[in-house]
Parts: C-alpha cells; sequence; structure tokens
C-alpha cells in the first residue's frame, strides 16, 4: 500500500535492477557465444579463415543471446508472478 492508504498500481514492469541483470546476462551470452563460435571454426579450418571466424562469431554470438534473452523474459515473468502471489498472500 501507498502512504495515503491506497494501493498501488499493478505493473508487469520489472525492478530496474532485474532489468539490468536480465540485459548483463544477455550481453554475457553473446560475448561466450560468440567465443565458442570463434573457436569452433578455429579448430577446423585451415589457411585463410577471416570469413569463416566472422560467421562463426557472429552465428554463436547470435544464438546464444537469442537464447539468453527466451530465458531472461522467462525469468522476469516468473519473478513478477511471485511476486504477485505474494502480496495476494501478504494481504489476507
Amino acid at each position: 500500500m501507498a502512504s495515503s492508504g491506497r494501493p498501488l498500481p499493478l505493473s508487469a514492469l520489472p525492478a530496474p535492477a532485474a532489468r539490468a541483470a536480465a540485459f548483463a546476462a544477455i550481453l554475457i551470452a553473446g560475448l561466450a557465444g560468440g567465443l565458442i563460435g570463434y573457436s569452433l571454426v578455429r579448430i577446423q579450418c585451415d589457411g585463410d579463415c577471416g570469413l569463416p571466424l566472422g560467421i562463426g562469431i557472429l552465428v554463436g554470438a547470435v544464438a546464444s543471446a537469442a537464447g539468453m534473452s527466451v530465458v531472461a523474459v522467462l525469468v522476469l515473468r516468473a519473478v513478477g508472478e511471485w511476486r504477485e502471489i505474494q502480496e495476494r498472500e501478504d494481504s489476507r
């Protein structure tokens, strides 16, 4: 409840700290995916490998960042639902 006695409006927007943590996790996953893509191509390629290395970095980074973004959205929604359930139980 707000200090004036009125209940706070419901919001589906996660806390700023949770959004920042999700963004950082997506960036870290993209970096890790890029490194994995680079390593996989580097192991398999001989000679001039500039273009394949770049493609490996790009595909690895995009794929892992996309996967982590799905996980982050699901976690943020779960936390929001959990908070809503806790508030409902506390109001009883």
